[in-house]
């Protein structure tokens, strides 16, 4: 997942805030415990999205896909009083982690977890405007929920999309089907008038789009 040379890596992680304990300890029972361990942000992704949240200062944000709830926690961190996240994880057998993890960290009350499918989720979402959308889950639907929040986001707000840059082979010479599902999201995006945007070599990549 990491596109960057270790050291450098290592060097940005140690020239960073530290990593809250809850999300420490997230992290280690998230190598110990999950199967794909590789699709936690860690510790340097982490602080980015605290870093955006804190910057907007979101009254409501949108993540779709919570795995073990490690970035959803770092996007509280930034939300404003009375402020709420919305996580959608499609995973059932996520659902006791994800909660035993929110009280952990002391967010029990500011998140609000939708396990099902993203789409049917955000279609219920009829008279929600979001400050905020992170979106992590099923790659070959990025571009489709992209479409479907941008007008559910505020003027001035972030759609954050994860592992655009797909472990370098986007600029590279793969054709495979994956790759190619993201280079066709990067291009749509690039190409997108309504909004700004800016990929980010941080992990996997980190497309930030703030809509105008």
């Amino acid at each position: 997942m990491e596109i960057l040379d270790p050291q450098l890596q290592l060097y940005l992680e140690t020239h960073c805030d530290p990593e809250p304990e809850a999300l420490k300890k997230i992290n280690r029972e998230t190598h110990l415990k999950q199967l794909k361990p590789n699709m936690l942000s860690g510790h340097y992704q982490g602080r980015l999205l605290s870093m955006l949240s804190k910057l907007v200062n979101p009254k409501l944000i949108l993540e779709i896909g919570s795995f073990t709830g490690y970035a959803t926690i770092c996007l509280a961190e930034g939300l404003t009083e009375g402020g709420k996240i919305h996580t959608i994880e499609v995973n059932r057998e996520q659902e006791e982690t994800l909660r035993r993890n929110f009280e952990l960290a002391g967010f029990t009350n500011r998140i609000e977890l939708h396990i099902g499918d993203a789409k049917q989720v955000i279609f219920g979402f009829t008279d929600k405007l979001f400050d905020i959308c992170f979106i992590d889950a099923d790659k070959k639907s990025n571009l489709t929920y992209f479409e479907l929040m941008i007008d559910k986001i505020r003027p001035g707000g972030l759609i954050i999309i994860d592992n655009v840059l797909w472990k370098g082979k986007v600029y590279g010479e793969a054709t495979d089907a994956d790759t190619e599902l993201f280079r066709k999201l990067n291009d749509a995006i690039a190409v997108n008038t309504q909004v700004e945007k800016l990929i980010l070599p941080v992990r996997d990549g980190v497309l930030v789009i703030r809509k105008k």
